[in-house]
């Protein structure tokens, strides 16, 4: 039988979000030299043995006046990264994750957390996607020009006009949808109108732990019905009431529950690594320790498929669909 480092080796990874270019827009961190601080760079991303890295570009409310320019200035950060590194490249299709996964690199994959940068507009979307916007989670906790944000809930809003058809613009283009952070209404708006398949690329399930960023099994089922897909993330306050307590197994067991209600070909891994601040579960401390969640899937009883699938197979199946539209 074979053992959970050789099979955690020989997988295609990908992690469906992160906020590390937070720290390498404000000069804190290089992305080809390990650190002592924060959760994801180069050095770590290997050890992981991650191939495919979405890096999302989020908006802080403080720059919402200028966040045009500030996710100019993120993506900029980005290609500079990619520039400097041999091992890193830009991946806008699956058949770029392939390529990097033969060659032992890390494909980056860049997201928009949030609508904030396009202002309300579709030509910059199209701008972004020519830059190498593939991925773009519609809001972030609040409300903009597309919907309302999982913290606006009680309005009961939606999608707005400009929702409406920022959605179908990346049906169009190719540009993955992602309900993570939506509004429940806005998460029911983009299921009914999407043509391509959705994902929620760092949520977790609220029969688990009840937290306001976690997904009802109708919203898992319905993601399914869709075709899509969605990121367990290791957040601690999304995966238990005694956060300081939170580990690897209680991202375990998330995906245990959620392969049990939408089955393992629905699975994916959503880290937010770099979003989580200093903490992270035991177990799950930066992208190095990635081993650890095959090793625990293997002692749970899930055969290679399956894990290969959780992996990185569903990540890549959604991208490589939506991205060849």
């Amino acid at each position: 039988m074979i053992d959970a480092m050789t099979l955690h080796k020989s997988s295609l990874v990908c992690d469906a979000h992160c906020d590390t270019l937070l720290d390498v827009l404000a000069g804190k961190r290089r992305l080809g030299e390990r650190s002592e601080s924060g959760q994801i760079d180069l050095p770590r991303l290997h050890e992981g043995n991650v191939t495919g890295q979405v890096f999302a570009v989020w908006t802080p409310p403080a720059r919402y006046a200028d966040a045009t320019r500030y996710a100019l200035e993120a993506i900029d950060a980005f290609h500079r990264e990619v520039a400097a590194n041999d091992d890193f490249r830009l991946a806008t299709t699956a058949a770029d994750l392939d390529v990097a996964f033969a060659d032992h690199a890390v494909a980056g994959m860049l997201s928009f957390e949030g609508a904030e940068p396009l202002a309300g507009s579709l030509p910059a979307l199209r701008m972004f996607h020519r830059l190498g916007i593939r991925l773009i989670t519609l809001t972030w906790n609040f409300r903009n020009e597309a919907a309302d944000g999982v913290k606006e809930s009680i309005s009961g809003g939606g999608l707005t006009n400009f929702g409406r058809a920022l959605v179908a613009e990346c049906n169009r283009l190719g540009i993955v949808l992602d309900v993570s952070h939506l509004a429940p209404a806005g998460v029911r708006d983009v299921l009914a109108l999407s043509e391509q398949p959705v994902i929620a690329s760092h949520s977790n399930a609220t029969a688990v732990y009840d937290h306001q960023r976690n997904l009802t099994d109708a919203q898992l089922q319905a993601i399914v019905a869709n075709g899509g897909a969605v990121g367990v993330t290791y957040v601690p306050p999304f995966l238990r009431q005694d956060k300081e307590n939170a580990s690897v197994l209680d991202v375990l067991d998330h995906i245990d529950y959620m392969v049990k209600l939408i089955g393992a070909d629905h699975v994916m891994l959503g880290s937010d690594f770099d979003g989580m601040g200093t903490m992270a579960p035991q177990g799950l401390e930066d992208a190095s320790r990635l081993p650890g969640i095959t090793a625990g899937l293997m002692a749970r009883g899930y055969n290679e498929t399956a894990i290969k699938a959780i992996l990185g197979g569903n990540f890549r199946r959604v991208f490589a669909q939506v991205t060849s539209a």
